[in-house]
């Protein structure tokens, strides 16, 4: 249970850390928590940090080892100076994984990390249990969906305001009132470090359509993940239709999909009692 609002009580009594791991060029920020015989490895969207996660920790590491962390450009981890695609985020984790001591885990990913988890899988098989992916990127190309989420995540960047952080928080959330003034303050701090603009350019490569077609999911790649996925889509998610989600699903083996409404693109913050109990129920199987 969540107690009062903040983030960083909402897990009263759990064993975590919080350090640095050096990952090739990438000083990696890496919460750990948990001491479980399996691993789970959390991971946010475009723009996002290890926070996202917050609301899921203490429960999910009554029963793994879990671990959340800032991926290449993102958060408190060495900011980026060329574009990042899909084969960095992949090297970047085998490497972390390496660095961890970790063989194998199961992956949840939130948008960018459903969409990182998928292309991992396929690329290393043995290094993957079950996938739980979160309103996944990585097949939709809409136009104006790219340009929002780079138009808001941008001006944030350069310049961040509470309102404009605010801004690119709320448009991931069916409830804006969901969006707390201290998530507000976690961003800001992220997003006001020195040379965290130009880090988002480099991160927003993958909102150009050239790019990100070449970065897409194929069908091989879903047919390549060995031990199915839950793809979790929610009532409000602004980055495309439930459609997709279910298409998605279809072309996994063991694949399932579950829709959670009054959420939007996180879930796992919204309505994090419900995707908490789906998620754990999943991997159980």
């Amino acid at each position: 249970m969540i107690i009062g609002t903040s983030v960083w009580t909402s897990f009263p009594g759990l064993d975590f850390t919080v350090k640095y791991v050096q990952v090739g060029r990438w000083r990696t920020r890496v919460l750990e928590a948990g001491h479980g015989p399996q691993t789970l490895i959390l991971m946010a969207g475009t723009g996002g940090h290890l926070e996202a996660y917050s609301r899921n920790l203490a429960v999910f590491a009554e029963h793994y080892r879990v671990v959340a962390f800032d991926y290449p450009g993102h958060g408190y981890t060495t900011l980026a100076d060329s574009n990042l695609e899909m084969v960095d985020y992949i090297e970047h984790l085998v490497a972390l994984m390496d660095a961890l001591g970790i063989e194998k885990a199961h992956l949840n990913g939130e948008s960018l990390g459903g969409w990182i988890a998928v292309k991992f899988a396929a690329a290393h098989p043995g290094r993957v249990g079950k996938l739980v992916l979160n309103t996944p990127g990585g097949t939709m190309s809409t136009p104006e969906v790219m340009e929002r989420i780079r138009s808001l995540s941008q001006a944030a960047a350069d310049d961040p305001t509470p309102e404009r952080v605010r801004a690119r928080l709320e448009w991931l959330m069916a409830d804006n009132s969901r969006v707390t003034d201290e998530l507000v303050e976690i961003r800001r701090g992220i997003y006001s470090r020195p040379g965290l603009s130009d880090s988002m350019r480099h991160i927003l490569c993958l909102q150009d359509p050239e790019i990100r077609l070449r970065n897409r999911i194929s069908d091989e790649e879903f047919a390549a993940v060995p031990h199915g996925a839950l793809v979790v889509w929610t009532s409000d998610d602004p980055s495309g239709p439930a459609g997709a989600g279910i298409e998605m699903a279809s072309k996994i083996a063991d694949g399932r999909f579950e829709l959670i409404t009054d959420a939007g693109h996180w879930p796992q913050w919204e309505q994090y009692d419900q995707f908490n109990k789906m998620v754990l129920a999943f991997l159980a199987e």
